[in-house]
């Protein structure tokens, strides 16, 4: 699967995709990872990818022209990818997704279905907004990662590949413990989790935290029973 990320800062990436799982999936090849610097398609000799908003109002909105230009690269790199590999171009399942707060709020479920495509390219924001056209033409999908507003959609992006990237087969070692955690709606179950020591002391004088006794059972039965008593369905 690749990932194509359409941004004005590609250096912010660099460091956490280099030194994080997802970095051995890249170099075994699972996964790729690209960014796409925006400004390289501005045509102009300042390499503008920003102006002042139609009707007025504050800061500067993302140009619709280098955001374009960069997507049909980011596409027609994943075709020439697939022709070298004598793949049809025609059947490269891509989605191009535009992160917005005003976008359909990011869910485990949406996660599972852009790990079953072949590119998901991610138009990451800046300033005061992107101009709507971009939502409305280009975008496939308008994604929130959550009620608030943040300065940019870099980390956003992060969050979206790892949470996606983690669901493709072979980035995550046990991938079929992985799966055993997958809801039949697409969910993910979570639930508590120890590890040693058995008892643990905060201090004197203070109650010991202990791991309860049916983890150190050995009956799965239980073990089972006990996880689906404390487990929480993510969707």
């Amino acid at each position: 699967m690749e990932f194509d990320i359409i941004t004005l800062f590609p250096e912010i990436f660099d460091f956490y995709f280099k030194h994080s799982i997802l970095e051995k999936a890249c170099r075994k090849g699972i996964i790729k990872i690209k960014t796409v610097d925006c400004r390289c398609f501005a045509k102009d000799k300042h390499k503008t990818v920003d102006d002042r908003p139609f009707g007025g109002g504050r800061g500067m909105v993302l140009k619709v022209e280098p955001v374009f230009r960069a997507v049909v690269k980011a596409k027609k790199g994943a075709e020439l990818a697939a022709k070298r590999k004598n793949v049809n171009i025609r059947k490269i399942k891509s989605k191009t997704i535009l992160l917005s707060p005003r976008g359909e709020k990011f869910s485990q479920k949406r996660a599972l279905q852009f790990s079953k495509l072949d590119q998901l390219i991610i138009i990451s924001g800046r300033y005061e907004g992107v101009d709507e056209r971009i939502a409305k033409y280009i975008a496939d999908k308008v994604i929130s990662i959550g009620d608030y507003v943040l300065m940019g959609g870099e980390i956003p992006a992060i969050i979206l590949i790892e949470s996606v990237a983690r669901l493709v087969p072979g980035v995550i070692g046990k991938s079929n413990l992985l799966k055993e955690r997958i809801s039949q709606g697409g969910g993910f179950v979570e639930y508590p989790q120890y590890t040693r020591p058995e008892i643990f002391n905060p201090g004197k004088g203070k109650k010991k935290w202990r791991v309860p006794k049916v983890l150190l059972s050995g009956d799965h039965k239980k073990i089972e029973k006990w996880r689906k008593e404390h487990s929480k369905l993510i969707e």
